[in-house]
C-alpha cells in the first residue's frame, strides 16, 4: 500500500499532468482551484484532465487545461463492467500517459486507469476506497473534516503547487438560454437532486416561493415532476443545457439550492448562495465560501460563521429572509 505522504517533491517539473476525476459535477467545480494551482506551478506543462463526456462542457476555455479525455463511464455498467473497464484503460492508457497522475477520485476505477497510464509519479488521497491506495506510488494525507476543496488542494500542493494564493473558478461562458427575458434581479431555486433526500418536495418548494412574492424566481435543474404555476415564477427545469445552466447562474442575484452540482457552481460564481441540506454535512460539501450561507435542521447560518443563527425554521421564514436581502430592497 502506497505511503501517506505530506509533501512529494519532483526530481524534474513534469513535461505532462493527467488529472482523475471524471464526475461528479460538484466535484469537478470542487477541484478546479487545485488544477489552477497546477497551471500556476508549472505553466507550460500539458494538462489533460479525464471527465465524463456529460460534464466536459465545463471545462470549456478553461486556461487551466490544455485538452479533455473522455471517460466513457456508461460503458463499464452491468456484471461485465469491471471486464470491460480493465480492457478500456488497457487501450487508453498510452494515449493518456502522463510524468504525473494526480487521482482526485479515488475510486478503484480512476486508480486502475492511472496505473496504465503512468510514465513516472502516480499520486491520491490517503482516504481513497475500493483498495484504490494500492496503485499509487504514495498518498498524500487528509482527514474526515476537510472540504472537498481543501483536501484536493492538499494533493495539488504536495507535488509544488503554490498555497496562499487567491483560488481560481474559472467556469464557461456563454449565452442565456433563447427565450430567457432581461428583467429586474431574480433569484434562481435549483429545487431537486439526484442524491437521495436532498430534493425540496412540490409543497416545500411552492411555500418557498410563494413567500418570496412578488419577486421574480427562476427554477432550474432538472425534475420529472411539475409544480404548480405561479404569477411571478418562471419555470426553467429541463430546458437549460450545462453551459446555459451556468449563465443563468451568473445572472442570478441569489441562488438557493438543495445539496447539488449547479449549487457549487453558483458558490463559485458567488457567495450570493443559499445552499439546502438535509442530511449532507455542508463543512465537507456546503458551499465553499465563507460567506455563503446554509440553511439545515432549521437554522440558516454562513458557513464561515457557523455560531451566528438566524431564524428560519420554515420554508416560509427563508423565503422572507432571502426576500429582504439589499439586492431586492
Amino acid at each position: 500500500m502506497a505511503p501517506p505522504v505530506s509533501q512529494l517533491p519532483l526530481e524534474e517539473a513534469p513535461g505532462s499532468i493527467l488529472i482523475l476525476k471524471p464526475s461528479s459535477l460538484g466535484d469537478i467545480v470542487h477541484t478546479l482551484p487545485a488544477v489552477c494551482a497546477l497551471r500556476r506551478r508549472w505553466p507550460t506543462a500539458s494538462i489533460r484532465w479525464l471527465v465524463n463526456p456529460e460534464w466536459a462542457p465545463l471545462l470549456r476555455g478553461n486556461p487551466a487545461v490544455d485538452e479533455t479525455l473522455p471517460f466513457p463511464r456508461q460503458s463499464f455498467r452491468g456484471l461485465s463492467g469491471p471486464y470491460r473497464l480493465l480492457q478500456w484503460a488497457r487501450a487508453f492508457g498510452p494515449a493518456g500517459a502522463a510524468d504525473l497522475v494526480l487521482d482526485f477520485q479515488c475510486l478503484l476505477r480512476s486508480a486502475l486507469v492511472g496505473r496504465f497510464c503512468r510514465r513516472a509519479r502516480f499520486y491520491g488521497l490517503s482516504d481513497a476506497r475500493e483498495g484504490a491506495r494500492f496503485f499509487y506510488d504514495a498518498t498524500v494525507p487528509v482527514h474526515l473534516g476537510m472540504h472537498a476543496v481543501d483536501r484536493y488542494l492538499c494533493l495539488a500542493r504536495a507535488v509544488g503547487a503554490p498555497a496562499g494564493l487567491p483560488l481560481e473558478w474559472p467556469l464557461p461562458t456563454s449565452a442565456l438560454p433563447a427565450g430567457f427575458a432581461p428583467g429586474p434581479p431574480f433569484i434562481a431555486i435549483h429545487p431537486f437532486s439526484r442524491g437521495k433526500g436532498k430534493s425540496l418536495s412540490l409543497g416545500e418548494l411552492r411555500v418557498l416561493c410563494e413567500a418570496l412574492a412578488p419577486l421574480r424566481v427562476i427554477l432550474v435543474g432538472r425534475s420529472q415532476e411539475v409544480p404548480a404555476p405561479l404569477p411571478h415564477v418562471e419555470n426553467w427545469l429541463n430546458r437549460t443545457d450545462l453551459l446555459e445552466l451556468t449563465a443563468l447562474l451568473r445572472e442570478a442575484a441569489w441562488t438557493l439550492s438543495v445539496d447539488s452540482g449547479p449549487m457549487h457552481i453558483a458558490a463559485a460564481l458567488s457567495p450570493r448562495v443559499v445552499s439546502i441540506h438535509t442530511w449532507s454535512n455542508p463543512n465537507r460539501v456546503g458551499p465553499y465560501p465563507q460567506e455563503a450561507w446554509v440553511w439545515q435542521n432549521g437554522a440558516l447560518f454562513q458557513r464561515g460563521r457557523p455560531e451566528v443563527l438566524l431564524p428560519a425554521k420554515g420554508h416560509t421564514d427563508l423565503g422572507r429572509w432571502l426576500g429582504s436581502r439589499p439586492e431586492f430592497v
